[in-house]
């Protein structure tokens, strides 16, 4: 267990194939984190209806038409985020296996569209009318969840990378 919160530290130097697979690992921690925080808004979600349709009628403009619509966005969001909450699990499960640098490159891109997302989110929500208020909290434990994530993706791919290194090294 050491080893792999030594493996965590982006700083942390390499030196054994132990310790780089502990760091690869770390990588696989970040898309459980992810799979976590998707499981929690779900579970909110479904959890709390009223609020989901309290914001859907909000956004919708009192329409009728517009508020129908919006609850069928909503509600195949929420199915949309529980299944990709799915996907993502099997990623995460595959780079724990068998660690590589395309599934930690595909998420550290995912995360930075993310973190430019939700740091424009504010922006956007002053553009939409009637849109509904995210508090600065939920914004500000997003951006940090995401970048704990990202740094555990780079301790990742240098434990990836020294993995690759140490085996070749081995091979030769």
């Amino acid at each position: 267990m050491a080893s792999v919160i030594t493996g965590m530290n982006p700083t942390a130097p390499l030196r054994t194939e132990a310790e780089a697979e502990a760091a690869a690992k770390a990588s696989a921690i970040s898309i459980f984190i992810g799979v976590i925080v998707a499981l929690i808004s779900v579970g909110w979600s479904f959890a709390n209806p009223q609020a989901m349709q309290d914001a859907v009628a909000s956004a919708a403009g009192g329409g009728e038409v517009n508020a129908e619509a919006a609850a069928m966005g909503a509600q195949f969001a929420l199915y949309l985020t529980g299944g990709l909450a799915v996907v993502q699990l099997i990623f995460g499960i595959v780079q724990w296996r068998n660690p590589g640098k395309w599934i930690a490159i595909l998420f550290l891109v995912l995360l930075a569209y993310g973190i430019l997302s939700t740091a424009a989110t504010p922006l956007l929500a002053g553009m939409v009318p009637n849109a509904p208020v995210i508090p600065t909290w939920q914004i500000a434990l997003s951006l940090v969840i995401m970048v704990i994530q990202v740094v555990l993706h780079i301790a990742g791919l240098r434990g990836i990378n020294k993995l690759d290194k140490l085996q070749m090294d081995a091979a030769r």
